[in-house]
């Protein structure tokens, strides 16, 4: 709970709480029956927010926001208990001790207590739920103000980039053409990067996801790149696992573990070769990419990469991924776990 929101929730409580106090004791004459009443309201207060945070805290965020019908119902038959766990420490442990006196005279068995309690949470679950509704409504109007502020502000920059990537297209063509006929490899380079300019250029649908076998050919064509470039001295392990058919991800979300192993590992230790693992679990995608830490690397730049591909994530799958980085001073391995559906 942010700190702005934890003090609105303070005031409303101390208010509620004032009310009934002060309402006590303008209309009860009797100064010790006064207090008794004061106390058992305060213990009734303070049982009800129990109740309004168990729900708004735990309930709802995790069962009600994700559709779990049947935790959710669960977990609201444990109100009474809540409700009743409370008032029974305040009222039937801590009063006697400070004052003397309890709520509940004799023998009180805990199926009559909980019977006797059964009702008093209802109306603060409701109250909780509004609230929370309320809040996660609030939220949501925000996120999507955030949403399509950074579309325009992606559209313009999409726009400006257009003259110059298909300038740069038609231009690797044309190099292409005149490459062939003096080196194959050097042709072979040409058109592998043609085709990279490509991918980025056109393949992203509508929706911004592309079929995930043309991201493995956008990497693949990233790789031998690589390979031309180094030659004998490349050594990279790329494993692909699983159903692939139907199965789509958001365009370049891939590429920047791959480069951060590229720039910053050691692509040229055949006992230890870069290992780029990709495996479709159901509607699990599990990418990792692990690599031997090169420590001559001078290579200062800020990884703004990583920093775009965890923010494109938290936009398209919000509670639905996971990318752990870990580094243990020899390896430096990212897992990405994206729940595809």
């Amino acid at each position: 709970m942010k700190h702005k929101a934890l003090l609105y929730h303070i005031c409303a409580w101390a208010l509620v709480i004032a009310y009934d106090l002060f309402n006590i004791w303008r209309n009860q004459p009797d100064e010790t029956l006064r207090l008794k009443i004061m106390l058992f309201q305060f213990s009734f207060c303070l049982s009800m927010i129990a109740v309004f945070y168990y729900c708004y805290l735990f309930v709802y965020p995790r069962y009600l926001k994700k559709n779990k019908i049947p935790q959710l119902v669960v977990s609201l038959v444990f109100i009474p208990v809540v409700f009743s766990i409370v008032r029974c420490l305040l009222e039937q442990v801590l009063y006697p001790l400070l004052f003397g006196f309890a709520n509940y005279y004799g023998h009180v068995n805990i199926p009559y207590y909980l019977y006797d309690n059964i009702y008093n949470g209802i109306p603060v679950t409701v109250i909780s739920a509004a609230v929370w509704s309320a809040q996660e409504a609030f939220y949501k109007q925000k996120e999507n103000e955030v949403l399509k502020k950074e579309k325009l502000e992606a559209e313009l920059v999409f726009l400006k980039s257009q003259i110059n990537p298909h300038f740069l297209y038609n231009t690797l063509n044309y190099i292409y053409s005149l490459a062939y006929p003096v080196s194959e490899e050097l042709a072979d380079a040409v058109i592998k990067l043609s085709q990279l300019m490509r991918y980025m250029l056109n393949e992203s649908g509508p929706d911004g996801l592309v079929d995930i076998q043309k991201e493995i050919d956008y990497l693949n064509n990233y790789i031998d790149l690589y390979r031309l470039r180094f030659k004998d001295q490349f050594f990279v392990r790329f494993d692909i696992e699983g159903e692939l058919a139907g199965k789509r991800i958001p365009s370049l979300v891939l590429i920047p573990l791959v480069e951060n192993a590229f720039k910053h590992g050691e692509v040229n230790d055949p006992q230890r070769p870069v290992k780029i693992s990709l495996k479709i679990i159901g509607a699990t995608l599990l990418f990792t990419v692990s690599n031997k830490i090169n420590h001559q690397q001078k290579d200062a730049s800020s990884g703004i990469g990583l920093v775009n591909i965890r923010r494109r994530l938290e936009l398209i799958y919000p509670g639905k991924h996971e990318l752990l980085i870990g580094d243990n001073g020899q390896t430096y391995k990212a897992s990405l776990n994206i729940k595809l559906q």
